[in-house]
């Protein structure tokens, strides 16, 4: 199977706004994802407390079965990258939409019952990346890993 081009690929770097209210907190907003909010009584505060509202947003995206929102540009004040482990799990349901293949599906083509396929897909359960691996390879898709630069 050759590489997939960068088109193909999905980001899972989601950017963030933060403005001061006229209390003084500091709001963070994610323009991608508008059911992600939060604050913080400094702005060090709001942006540590910015990747916990994503994942929570994201996760009910998951259950409520919603199309993934798309990151969207690399601007902003500053941008929450979700953990290699919540990333692949992103990868994994967006790919099972797009192949219309349901968990009962995956389930017997990895071979598992499906309350392990639910636990793949929830952002909160460790689940072994090698079965997030294996459950995008029965999808045609193959997880890739990359390091960057810290800003």
């Amino acid at each position: 199977m050759p590489y997939p081009s960068l088109m193909s690929t999905t980001p899972f770097a989601y950017p963030y706004e933060i403005e001061q209210d006229e209390a003084g907190f500091f709001l963070v907003t994610f323009p991608s994802v508008p059911e992600a909010h939060t604050d913080g009584g400094s702005r060090e505060e709001a942006e540590a407390n910015a990747l916990d509202c994503l994942l929570a947003a994201l996760g009910g995206y998951i259950e409520l079965r919603r199309e993934l929102p798309k990151p969207g540009r690399k601007r902003g004040d500053g941008h929450a990258v979700l953990p290699p482990l919540v990333a692949a799990k992103l990868a994994l349901y967006q790919a099972m939409r797009e192949e219309g293949v349901t968990q009962v599906e995956l389930a017997r083509r990895i071979d598992r019952d499906q309350k392990d396929v639910r636990r793949l897909l929830d952002l909160d359960h460790r689940s072994h990346i090698g079965l997030v691996e294996d459950a995008l390879a029965q999808l045609g898709r193959r997880l890739v890993v990359s390091v960057e630069t810290a800003a």
